[in-house]
């Protein structure tokens, strides 16, 4: 890691609708950068939209589907070219349950969108990144993603091939890029309300968060590959 520069970055960022997503999105903005989001809703678009204006590009795309991903990225790439900075954030998880009582349909979009996702953007977005040999990945991991929890094991087991995925994809890039899983740590997110319920509001907000993790995921460097990050002050 180094100092954040001060160059207006190209960002394309997964999930920017809500919780860190949409506190990422703000702080990017504010801080002069060029931010292309995207999520589900078509509402919650549309109020970054009147949020933003002209100063971020954002899209109805659903990360587990492969050509809704190929058609937003072609028209991010043809219009705005590369990104320097893409980050892999959608993700979803299961309510507390045992393992043996997740659905089976339950359990296949939590793969779809937290790894299917993440390798659907990937193919649509690192091609170009690769040709011009700079820029970097992060892809959204998680404390469940080094350690395990009861009663969440599909989302564990996803984010632990978040960190394996990126590892492996960090020693196929060309020298000058970067690819590393990042662990935010707990914050207080409708995701985390999931399985914690009221007791998420005893930790930091989205947008305190976010104040101190943007500028760290701005200072990620070629020299950081591979490297399992950890969002400072978790």
């Amino acid at each position: 890691m180094s100092g954040t520069s001060n160059a207006k970055r190209r960002i394309v960022l997964t999930g920017a609708t809500r919780g860190l997503g949409r506190a990422m999105t703000d702080v990017f903005i504010a801080l002069g950068h060029e931010v292309h989001g995207c999520g589900r809703s078509q509402r919650a678009i549309d109020s970054l939209r009147d949020t933003h204006g002209a100063r971020g590009d954002f899209a109805v795309v659903d990360v587990s589907k492969a050509d809704e991903v190929t058609t937003w990225a072609r028209n991010v790439l043809d219009a705005f070219g590369p990104p320097d900075l893409l980050i892999n954030n959608a993700a979803v998880m299961n309510p507390n349950a045992p393992l043996w009582r997740v659905a089976d349909e339950e359990f296949a979009n939590i793969i779809d969108v937290n790894i299917k996702g993440i390798a659907n953007v990937t193919r649509a977005f690192v091609p170009s990144m690769v040709a011009r040999r700079t820029g970097v990945i992060v892809n959204f991991s998680s404390y469940w993603g080094r350690s395990v929890a009861a009663e969440v094991a599909p989302y564990c087991a996803t984010k632990w091939a978040v960190e394996g995925l990126t590892q492996a994809l960090a020693q196929e890039l060309p020298s000058g890029m970067a690819a590393v899983p990042f662990n935010p740590g707990i914050i207080d997110t409708d995701m985390l309300r999931v399985c914690f319920g009221a007791a998420a509001r005893h930790y930091i907000t989205p947008e305190s968060w976010a104040k101190t993790a943007v500028p760290f995921l701005l200072a990620i460097e070629a020299k950081d590959n591979g490297k399992p990050l950890t969002a400072p002050g978790q």
